[in-house]
């Protein structure tokens, strides 16, 4: 299910960008936490670009997770920050 949405909210055919936002920090990707999320992953892609309704080809990058780092105050809540919310 949660590949669904992910799937849905974004252009998971633009390279390097989304929407007017454009830098490789925009691309398209899913960390995968175990193998069993990996192949999950991997298996919902094939899916979507074999269904056609992506509309081209699916450049998402499916790779096991690293370490997180949380960003810097001003990028929290950007939105709402930015434009109320």
């Amino acid at each position: 299910e949660l590949l669904d949405v992910f799937w849905s909210v974004h252009d998971p055919t633009q390279i390097n960008r989304q929407g007017p936002d454009v830098g490789s920090q925009y691309r398209s990707a899913i960390f995968a936490l175990t193998p069993e999320q990996e192949q999950e992953a991997k298996e919902a892609l094939t899916n979507l670009e074999e269904s056609g309704e992506a509309g081209g080809r699916v450049v998402t990058e499916i790779n096991a997770a690293a370490p997180f780092h949380q960003a810097e105050d001003y990028h929290q809540q950007y939105y709402e920050k930015r434009f109320g919310g």
